[in-house]
């Protein structure tokens, strides 16, 4: 049942420390900036700087822009350049948070970089094999780096009485099929088996660890891809159903599913959902998507709208199985857990 869409308190995160991983822009971005909003203090970080930007860089986006964006939402934005990839810089930024901090409530992997990485429609013996792995060094090596600095500075903030500590992993849909690209495929599988690994580890703290993923994002990429802006992209949409020439080379013509896009400030208003509920413990080790949260705890996104990507889909291109209680089932209990059910 949809509940009537609402927005969160403003200061509904205040005084909660947030370390975004990969928060220069996309989803990244839009999360930060949602936690600002309910008055976080968020570290923003990734490897575009304004100190190290060059003017032929692929994109123009910097951490310190996304800090003043948090900043202006209503919390307050801290800018570190670090590389996830090595452990040396993912230390010392803990240790700074420990310093500065005391310790962290909210953890959030999203270090990707991986699309130009990646070769559709390849099989994996013709796909460039030093890309593959580069791209599971980022996206995942990255993601194992940072949880394991992060988590002994989550334990100190998850006592008794307190709302739990909570680590995000973002990944790419909310089921287990394959993804269209062997790297591309062991990247979003391994991030929620991360997720639901953590969770194992760290079911007797209070802490949480769930995946969490976007449908069709409408990141900086893609509205310049189609040349519109967050303020104007419906007006592709028009242009198409007016447009009946099928051979039109427009490349402002974007797809139907582009219509059923959704703004980066969507997922990060699921991560204010999940990190403001009470009982999010339930949920810990499971996936979810923005558009099924959304639906459960009645949040919109920038336009009011609540677009469904899984409905799309399905009614679209046909029915798939997403991970649901019978999928969960077959992982706990685990052999290990009964033949140790006194683990940690």
């Amino acid at each position: 049942m949809t509940k009537t869409p609402r927005q969160f308190p403003n200061k509904s995160l205040q005084g909660k420390i947030a370390l975004v991983a990969g928060a220069t822009r996309g989803a990244g971005r839009g999360i930060a900036i949602a936690l600002g909003e309910t008055g976080a203090t968020v570290y923003c970080t990734g490897r575009s700087s304004r100190k190290n930007l060059k003017k032929n860089s692929a994109r123009p986006e910097t951490i310190e822009e996304t800090a003043e964006l948090v900043t202006a939402a209503g919390g307050r934005g801290i800018p570190v350049r670090v590389d996830h990839t090595i452990p040396a810089e993912v230390k010392k930024l803990a240790a700074r948070i420990q310093r500065q901090h005391k310790g962290l409530d909210i953890l959030v992997n999203d270090v990707w970089g991986g699309d130009p990485l990646t070769e559709w429609g390849k099989p994996f013996w013709t796909v460039n094999l030093d890309n593959g792995l580069q791209m599971l060094k980022q996206a995942i090596h990255s993601h194992i780096i940072t949880a394991h600095y992060a988590a002994p500075l989550m334990l100190g903030r998850s006592q008794p009485g307190r709302s739990p500590a909570i680590i995000f992993e973002i990944t790419d849909g909310d089921a287990f099929y394959y993804r269209g690209n062997l790297f591309y495929d062991l990247v979003k599988i391994s991030v929620i088996r991360l997720a639901f690994a953590m969770s194992r580890e760290l079911r007797k703290k209070n802490i949480v660890s769930v995946a969490l993923t976007p449908g069709f994002l409408r990141s900086e990429a893609v509205l310049e891809h189609f040349k519109v802006t967050e303020a104007n992209w419906k007006h592709v949409g028009k242009r198409k159903n007016k447009n009946k020439d099928q051979n039109s080379k427009d490349q402002n013509d974007a797809p139907n599913d582009f219509m059923v896009s959704e703004s980066p400030r969507y997922i990060g208003r699921a991560v204010v959902a999940l990190a403001t509920d009470p009982k999010v413990k339930n949920k810990s080790g499971r996936v979810f998507s923005s558009w099924a949260l959304a639906r459960e705890y009645g949040f919109t996104d920038l336009d009011g709208s609540q677009p469904h990507w899984g409905n799309y889909a399905r009614k679209k291109y046909g029915k798939y199985k997403i991970c649901d209680d019978q999928f969960y089932s077959y992982w706990v209990p685990g052999l290990i857990e009964l033949v140790f059910p006194d683990w940690f």
